[in-house]
């Protein structure tokens, strides 16, 4: 079995390149090797591979860019999906996608479920919604992974943003009316393993589903997580304690993209396909600090 994934070298990629190994042969193209933003070349190369098992885990994540640079997400978000669910049509190969509660309007406080009305906010949530919708219509077989506010021991993201700026600066504002779970990549991937030999048993039908950590937190408490436990393992900080650590609003803090205040996602559909239990995120931290702090 072959199997394609595709933004391999990104931080949800570097986890899925190890993690599913043991269904069959990788193959994880680089962007030197493979011009995502070129349906031309894309449309070759699933030619020449023929994959048994595309795992599409590129994107255009950069939210308040994409309102700029709106071909660039629309190609990476909403055009490729489609292009993979036209190659996945008819069977012959699995698709696997990742999407985002960006799909969702971010308002209330009660959980988004699968079936919850969409309302993105902004450029990079609808793309992301139009690729999911692409993959509804024209291969309903695939499987859509909706998660939130991820992270890794590598790369850049928030909790790498945060140990950076924590070494630097005495005090911090961090954002405190945004709700959510932080979610690692490496979460992602084992769950994406899991998945795709429930998937081949004939155990999981294609579709949406939601896949983050148990619990919720703002980006402030999360912020003040990562802190509490680098401070634990003896990692050096600028941030004399908690309390140098504001809560800010949103409105305080704008940015080109509106962010969504709610991005709880229910989890109980994944749960129940799979019989797992998903962790909660203040646990996935720990490990994934661990993992970086080496």
């Amino acid at each position: 079995m072959t199997l394609l994934i595709l933004g391999g070298s990104g931080q949800v990629g570097f986890e899925l390149r190890r993690q599913l190994a043991p269904l069959g042969e990788i193959v994880a193209p680089s962007r030197a090797e493979l011009d995502l933003m070129s349906a031309a070349k894309v449309a070759a190369a699933l030619d020449t591979l023929r994959p048994t098992v595309i795992v599409n885990a590129a994107a255009w994540t950069a939210v308040d860019a994409a309102e700029k640079e709106r071909d660039a997400a629309q190609r990476l978000n909403a055009e490729l999906p489609a292009q993979l669910a036209d190659f996945t049509a008819g069977g012959g190969c699995e698709l696997l996608h990742y999407s985002s509660d960006y799909v969702y309007p971010g308002s209330g406080e009660a959980p988004w479920q699968e079936s919850s009305a969409t309302g993105p906010l902004g450029h990079y949530g609808a793309t992301k919604l139009a690729g999911d919708e692409a993959l509804l219509t024209t291969a309903p077989e695939a499987l859509i992974l909706r998660t939130s506010w991820v992270y890794a021991a590598r790369g850049r993201n928030f909790l790498d943003t945060m140990l950076r700026l924590g070494a630097e600066r005495e005090r911090l504002g961090v954002v405190a009316d945004q709700i959510g779970a932080p979610t690692p990549a490496r979460l992602i991937a084992t769950l994406s393993l899991l998945a795709l030999r429930a998937r081949r048993a004939g155990r999981l039908a294609g579709g949406v589903y939601h896949l983050a950590t148990r619990g919720e937190t703002s980006w402030h408490g999360f912020a003040r997580e990562i802190f509490a436990l680098a401070r634990a393992r003896g990692v050096p900080l600028a941030l004399a304690d908690d309390q140098a650590v504001a809560a800010i609003a949103t409105a305080d803090y704008p940015t080109p993209a509106a962010r969504p205040l709610n991005s709880r996602l229910a989890l109980d559909k994944l749960e129940r396909a799979l019989d797992v239990r998903l962790p909660d995120w203040r646990t996935q931290l720990a490990l994934t600090l661990d993992e970086r702090l080496g």
